[in-house]
């Protein structure tokens, strides 16, 4: 079976929080801002917006351009941080909410990163004849845990969910394969110091704040979401060069232009929505690729890359044709 994306949708709450707002309660400014992460603007969700209202939302989307319902669904996959919830998910919320028939549903916890290990996991689903039809989303309320004295931190992240929808298809032919060609994933816990939160059930009863070392996770990101991208053409043999479209985590304009340059992509050739969502954690792929399909930029048929770092340190890579 080939595990095709047969649709993608996306969701960002109302508010639109610029970085001029900000600056009216931390200390900062809009050319602070812009010159260290390319960031203009972010959305935060309403009070009694749960990550699942934002994952919901982003899902219906997706079945709409799949052209599915969802009693055709059988696996849920939500990559999150922020949980509705400690327990249960928040992939059974939005099971609940599409009105989804009983199936599997779960979360799954790997920051920024956590997206490509969800596409991961559902693709094994889908080429293991488990399911037909997978929803995996990338849902943040990253505003719920943030420092507000903490400068360096606060002003990076937004909120808002992505979704895709795995089809699993026979192939059509064995020279030019679709969907998920390759996929890679690593993670490295003693570096978990440098971006973690500061709080949890079994440890401190409490949520936590956000809490980052930036100069060591704007070198490690270079570094390995480049060989992240290395390693996944190698494993679907394809040629760098032969890439359309570089789908990166969302988390810094410098991280971003820096693998790139490693990469000898050009810069015509990477999606960059930084600058209106802000980072958006596990959330930040898929509404990158969505923005680019909306647009017309992204084409069926076009060979995309995926790769993100983030808490863990944890970190993949996807190769899809489109």
């Amino acid at each position: 079976m080939e595990t095709i994306i047969s649709g993608v949708g996306s969701y960002l709450p109302e508010r639109v929080v610029t970085n001029d707002d900000l600056a009216k309660i931390v200390e900062t400014s809009d050319e602070w801002i812009r010159s260290r992460s390319g960031i203009a603007q972010r959305h935060f969700a309403a009070e009694d917006e749960a990550s699942s209202d934002l994952a919901t939302a982003a899902a219906w989307a997706a079945l709409d351009q799949a052209g599915l319902k969802p009693r055709d669904i059988g696996l849920i996959i939500v990559a999150t941080v922020t949980p509705d919830k400690t327990f249960p998910s928040t992939a059974v919320y939005v099971q609940d909410k599409i009105g989804a028939p009983p199936g599997i549903a779960f979360d799954i916890s790997a920051a920024c990163a956590g997206f490509l290990y969800a596409l991961n996991i559902a693709n094994d689903f889908i080429k293991t004849g488990q399911v037909k039809h997978a929803l995996v989303i990338g849902a943040e309320k990253l505003s719920c845990f943030l420092d507000w004295d903490d400068r360096a931190t606060c002003v990076l992240f937004g909120d808002g969910a992505g979704a895709v929808v795995l089809s699993g298809e026979e192939p059509q032919t064995a020279r030019n394969p679709r969907g998920i060609l390759a996929t890679y994933l690593s993670s490295d816990g003693r570096l978990a110091k440098h971006l973690y939160a500061d709080g949890g059930p079994s440890s401190t009863g409490t949520v936590g704040k956000v809490r980052m070392n930036g100069k060591e996770v704007f070198r490690n990101a270079v570094e390995q979401i480049s060989n992240a991208v290395f390693e996944v053409t190698e494993r679907a043999k394809v040629s760098r060069h032969e890439i359309d479209w570089f789908v990166p985590h969302q988390a810094n304009i410098r991280i971003i232009e820096s693998c790139g340059k490693r990469l000898e992509l050009d810069e015509s050739k990477v999606i960059v929505t930084i600058d209106k969502h802000a980072n958006t954690s596990s959330a930040s792929i898929p509404l990158a690729l969505d923005a680019g399909i909306r647009d017309g930029r992204i084409k069926r048929g076009q060979l995309l890359v995926f790769a993100a770092l983030g808490g863990g340190l944890a970190w993949g890579s996807a190769l899809a044709r489109y």
